[in-house]
């Protein structure tokens, strides 16, 4: 399984980004994908979750009503759009998806960062 991971760049406060996750390997729509962020200094956390079935998503309290995951199953690319941006945005972002062993296949990265 691989993950190309894209769409990260610098952006204003109030900007928006859309991250892209290519898969390969793997049917985007038969598995649950997310997506996690690495702050400088800070561990990575989870952003959002689009469930393999039933297309559930959620989303961690700060990315709630601003960030928005989402898949092309033609495209087996799963996207995350983020708008309203804030500084504290500002990380490495990857694309994830669970493994048979209870860890995760992970993507390359992508870095946003979000000026004041």
């Amino acid at each position: 399984v691989q993950l190309q991971a894209s769409g990260g760049g610098l952006v204003q406060a109030g900007g928006s980004l859309r991250l892209s996750c290519a898969a390969s390997g793997r049917t985007v729509s038969n598995y649950d994908m997310m997506w996690f962020r690495q702050a400088p200094g800070k561990e990575r956390e989870f952003v959002a979750r689009l469930s393999g079935s039933y297309d559930i998503t959620s989303h961690t309290t700060s990315a709630r009503g601003r960030f928005t995951i989402s898949r092309d199953n033609a495209k087996n690319t799963v996207y995350l759009q983020m708008n309203a941006l804030k500084p504290e945005d500002t990380a490495v972002y990857y694309c994830a998806t669970p493994d048979d062993a209870g860890g995760y296949y992970w993507g390359q990265g992508t870095l946003v960062t979000v000026s004041s």
